[in-house]
C-alpha cells in the first residue's frame, strides 16, 4: 500500500489551515483549532494501530469524535494555536503516511474498526486496515476539510 491519496488529503487539510481565516464554528460545532486537534490526536490512534498491524499484534481501532473532546481541547491548550496545531498535524501525518508506505501485504490485515461519520458512514466490524485508511483518505479528511471552509470569514 502507498500513502499517495492519503498524502494528497492531508495536504488539502494542512494548505486550507495555513490560510487561517476561520471566523467562530456555529453552535456545537468544532472550532478550527479543534477540527486540527481531532485530526492530529486520530492520527495518533492510527499510528498505534498501523504499527500493531506491521507488528502483527491485535488492535481495535475507534474514531472517537465526540468521547476524545476533552483530549482535543487539551491538545489546543498545549499547542498554543493554530500554528502549534499545524505543526503537529504535520508530524502526526508523515508518521501515518510513512508507516502506510510500509504495510505492503499487511494492508489486508483485519482490524476491529468502529467509525462514524455522521450519516455518511457507520463501520462497526473488522476491516482491511488498508481500506480503514482509505476511508480516512476520502470521507475523514474531507469531511474536516470541508468544516474548515465553512469556517472561512
Amino acid at each position: 500500500m502507498e500513502s499517495g491519496k492519503l498524502r494528497r488529503a492531508y495536504g488539502e487539510v494542512l494548505a486550507e489551515v495555513d490560510a487561517g481565516g476561520f471566523g467562530p464554528p456555529p453552535d456545537g460545532q468544532l472550532s478550527a483549532e479543534q477540527i486540527v486537534a481531532h485530526l492530529a490526536a486520530n492520527d495518533e490512534l492510527m499510528v498505534e494501530a498501523t504499527e500493531a498491524v506491521l507488528a502483527g499484534s491485535p488492535f481495535a481501532y475507534y474514531d472517537l469524535e465526540t468521547i476524545h473532546r476533552p483530549q482535543v481541547d487539551a491538545l489546543v491548550g498545549e499547542c498554543g494555536g493554530l500554528d502549534g496545531l499545524a505543526t503537529l498535524l504535520r508530524a502526526t501525518s508523515q508518521k501515518l503516511c510513512t508507516l502506510t508506505d510500509r504495510l505492503g501485504l499487511a494492508a489486508e490485515t483485519p482490524v476491529d474498526t468502529h467509525l462514524r461519520e455522521g450519516y455518511d458512514l457507520n463501520v462497526d466490524e473488522p476491516l482491511p486496515w488498508g481500506r480503514t485508511l482509505d476511508l480516512h483518505a476520502t470521507v475523514h479528511l474531507p469531511k474536516h476539510l470541508s468544516q474548515l471552509r465553512l469556517l472561512r470569514r
